[in-house]
């Protein structure tokens, strides 16, 4: 039987999230200066609120708060999921734009 953690550092999912959360933030650098306030805001608020409440309902005691706060880490993971899916509609327009160009 195993022991169970003694921070949410030992745990797989918060490690996971964390590096996820410093990959978006390398990334979003790269982004236009106009995205700023927009797409790059956005997916950095969102990849951070994934380990932040992943964090939060670790520290909880009951099952009910832990839910709750894993969940909203859930759902910011989904919003995560769909501002990636735009950078890849706009990348794959901005491909697009480039074989027209190009012909």
């Amino acid at each position: 039987m195993s022991l169970p953690s003694q921070s949410f550092r030992e745990v797989v999912v918060w490690q996971k999230a964390h590096t996820f959360t410093l990959g978006i933030y390398r990334v979003t650098e790269n982004f236009p200066p106009h995205e700023l306030f927009g797409l790059t805001s956005q997916l950095r608020r969102a990849s951070s609120s994934i380990p932040a409440d992943f964090v939060e309902g670790y520290r909880k005691r009951t099952v009910p708060d832990k839910l709750r706060f894993y969940n909203i880490a859930q759902a910011s993971a989904d919003d995560c999921l769909y501002d990636l899916e735009e950078v890849s509609r706009l990348l794959q327009g901005y491909i697009n734009g480039i074989h027209r160009a190009n012909g």
